[in-house]
């Protein structure tokens, strides 16, 4: 799942991110308003959840929800802010805010707030994703292979999570290297980088030892399919 953060104080935002990479999402931290909205302007970038600090440069982030409601988008968004009165709470949802969380906030709270915004979007699957006889258990980050009454957990590390996970949620699609680059990679990776390559030949090594080397095939020229 990929997270959009809005947060222009260093430590703050170093933080959550942190937080959020050790819980298998994939995070775009940016640190000004404007630049925000061109990353949820881009058309290859699918974003799950988007967590905006209020007070921030270019766009605030009562801006920011407003124009995202205003062009229709459904995105749950997670509001933080230093503003605890009731008035500012009531602007924050009013603008389109799914929920709202006050500063200074510990780290567990601000997860169990993004749980609670998963289990209410329809778009996202908090609990497992399955695609034949293989599923991912979001709890356990783990794949699950099923061979008649047979089952395999397999573990596995935040980016072999990540990359199963969009062909699991994208099945018998063609997925182009950069579009995988896009969507389970920050922005700011490296383009030209093979990392993409490598992090599929790693996890077809792992999966080999439990006969899944065919998991993932390689179209020629074109990009990667889940068979």
């Amino acid at each position: 799942m990929r997270i959009l953060l809005v947060e222009d104080e260093l430590d703050l935002g170093a933080a959550i991110k942190r937080t959020l990479t050790q819980e298998a999402y994939v995070v775009d931290w940016v640190r000004d308003g404007l630049e925000a909205w061109g990353y949820l302007e881009y058309p290859e970038t699918e974003y799950t959840l988007a967590i905006f600090d209020w007070l921030v440069p270019g766009l605030s982030g009562i801006e920011l929800c407003r124009k995202l409601r205003n062009s229709q988008s459904s995105l749950p968004i997670l509001m933080l802010t230093a503003k605890d009165t009731e008035a500012d709470k009531v602007a924050g949802l009013d603008a389109g805010a799914d929920d709202y969380l006050v500063k200074p906030f510990g780290m567990a709270e601000l997860l169990a707030r993004l749980r609670a915004l998963q289990r209410r979007s329809p778009q996202i699957q908090p609990q497992q994703l399955q695609y034949k006889n293989i599923t991912l258990d979001y709890n356990s980050r783990t794949l699950i292979l099923k061979n008649n009454t047979k089952s395999i957990e397999i573990e596995l590390t935040n980016k072999e999570f990540q990359l199963l996970e969009y062909l699991m949620r994208h099945p018998h699609q063609i997925i182009p290297r950069d579009r995988l680059m896009l969507q389970i990679w920050e922005m700011e990776a490296d383009p030209e980088s093979n990392v993409v390559a490598a992090q599929i030949r790693l996890l077809r090594r792992k999966l080999e030892k439990y006969g899944c080397e065919n998991l993932i095939e390689t179209v020629y020229g074109l990009g990667y399919r889940l068979k």
